[in-house]
């Protein structure tokens, strides 16, 4: 290990102990930043509409300001992207990172520099620091890590584009020393080009960790294969020990993850959204995470139309998450439901979307639903699913089901046992599904695509994740399109 790798690895261990301090300290924590955050949005736009001056506690806060969604908060943003100073947060906010999210259309979500330091880049730093504490014989500062990050443009003298690529953009050329690709490549709009210069640029470098959305991740690895014409990752990386991942949830990407590196590697994931760096699993593999409490974001958790700060949550209990933050945001409902499994110290897991269920025919079809049911499908059938979406088709009988369309790396030994295992799942885990399948519901289908399908879709309509679960079937309609036109693996 270089020099300056062993005083990075030391820098890293040492904010351990801050981690663990904060973690213990949440509550005092969190209401520090809303002193904070108060302190410094009083004299903004929002802060005079809203009488941030005159708020005195967390009780105050949740009687002078309302919650906000996107849409209901647009208006605050547009003023922001037009150039406006001292909107919602102090002076010009510079940044923006585009997301479409699960959502139809993109969203357009501040990101000031404080922010990007004090939030995102330290989440980002902790991730590293709670992964070699738990691996002490970790080589992570041998070789390099492969980010794959979006792009970026000009609109204005806003700069605009995936957070990943903001983060590039303001760590400059210092990202290079631990970072691959080179920023050259990083900021290849076209993403097939992206892949293609990544694999040629980083099969002969010593890769020892990955970061990113795992559907991205799992389209450049599947490239490089191609390309090098080896048949698993530590064939060409043998010395890559870690991926670390967030945005979606990892449980159906495991398999497949496994199929294509070939050999052990860990995953630890963290929950990272544009508006904030909120959690960090701990233990490679969990999706249980420790709440981050002083990352300038102070979150609150709803219930309906019920809201507590984070010392009324309750252990077991599921809730819809929302953050005022440095960036701008104030009471803003990120669409995230979590559920928290500790509490002291705060741990909790994202267990679904506000807006992301099925309820077509009664059925209340959650998220969390259709991933056990894929999941014991593969495992009884031999079958590794990579990407997946359903909706509901209604049919003239004023009946229907679920279309199920699925791509896999290796496919059932038998579609119709896949089926039955889908469908028997569902029942037996949602009694709702189960009474609408005995009354107005047929079994589901399932539609198999060629790999590489989904990707193509996500370039075609500039996504980065894939929506599960749609209210209706425009989406896959467009991935069986999509399929029908040809796939580039």
């Amino acid at each position: 290990m270089s020099v300056l790798g062993k005083v990075w690895r030391e820098v890293m261990l040492a904010r351990c102990g801050r981690i663990e301090r904060s973690a213990r300290k949440a509550v005092e924590r969190q209401y520090a930043t809303l002193d904070s955050l108060l302190r410094r949005g009083r004299y903004t736009s929002f802060g005079r509409e809203f009488g941030l001056r005159s708020v005195r506690s967390a009780e105050d806060f949740m009687r002078r300001v309302p919650r906000f969604d996107y849409d209901s908060y647009e208006s605050y943003i547009d003023r922001m992207r037009q150039g406006e100073r001292n909107v919602s947060a102090e002076g010009r906010v510079r940044m923006f990172a585009r997301s479409s999210g699960t959502s139809s259309r993109s969203k357009y979500i501040p990101l000031t520099r404080r922010a990007l330091l004090r939030n995102h880049l330290r989440g980002m730093a902790d991730v590293v620091s709670l992964y070699l504490l738990s691996h002490p014989a970790s080589r992570l500062f041998d070789g390099l890590m492969l980010t794959l990050s979006g792009t970026t443009r000009r609109e204005g003298e806003a700069l605009v584009g995936d957070l990943s690529a903001l983060i590039v953009q303001a760590v400059g050329d210092w990202g290079g020393l631990f970072r691959a690709p080179s920023r050259r490549v990083a900021e290849i709009e076209n993403f097939d080009q992206k892949c293609d210069a990544i694999c040629r640029e980083c099969a002969t470098q010593r890769i020892v960790a990955l970061a990113g959305v795992p559907s991205w991740n799992m389209a450049l690895l599947r490239r490089l294969l191609a390309l090098t014409g080896r048949s698993s990752v530590k064939e060409v990386w043998p010395d890559v020990e870690l991926f670390m991942h967030g945005g979606v949830s990892f449980r159906p990407y495991r398999d497949a993850f496994d199929c294509v590196m070939g050999g052990p590697i860990e995953y630890l994931e963290s929950y990272n959204a544009s508006e904030g760096f909120v959690a960090i699993a701990e233990r490679c593999g969990s999706d249980e995470m420790l709440l981050m409490p002083d990352y300038g974001c102070y979150y609150e958790f709803a219930q309906g139309p019920t809201v507590v700060p984070l010392e009324g949550v309750r252990r077991g209990e599921e809730y819809a998450l929302l953050m005022s933050s440095e960036n701008g945001l104030w009471r803003y409902e990120l669409g995230d439901v979590v559920r928290f499994t500790s509490v002291d110290p705060y741990r909790l897991k994202v267990v679904g979307r506000t807006k992301q269920y099925i309820n077509a025919f009664g059925e209340e079809l959650m998220i969390g639903n259709a991933e056990e049911a894929l999941l014991r499908a593969c495992m009884v059938t031999g079958a590794v699913a990579e990407e997946y979406t359903l909706a509901p088709i209604f049919l003239p009988s004023s009946k229907g089901y679920h279309r199920w369309v699925v791509e896999f790396v290796r496919e059932p030994d038998s579609l119709a046992t896949f089926v039955e295992e889908l469908d028997a799942t569902l029942r037996e885990r949602n009694s709702d599904y189960d009474a609408k399948r005995a009354s107005v519901m047929y079994r589901a289908s399932v539609e198999v695509v060629p790999r590489g399908t989904f990707h193509r879709w996500q370039i075609s309509n500039g996504r980065r994740k894939v929506p599960h679960l749609m209210a209706d079937a425009k989406l896959s309609d467009e991935v069986l399109a999509t399929a029908r036109e040809g796939v580039k693996i």
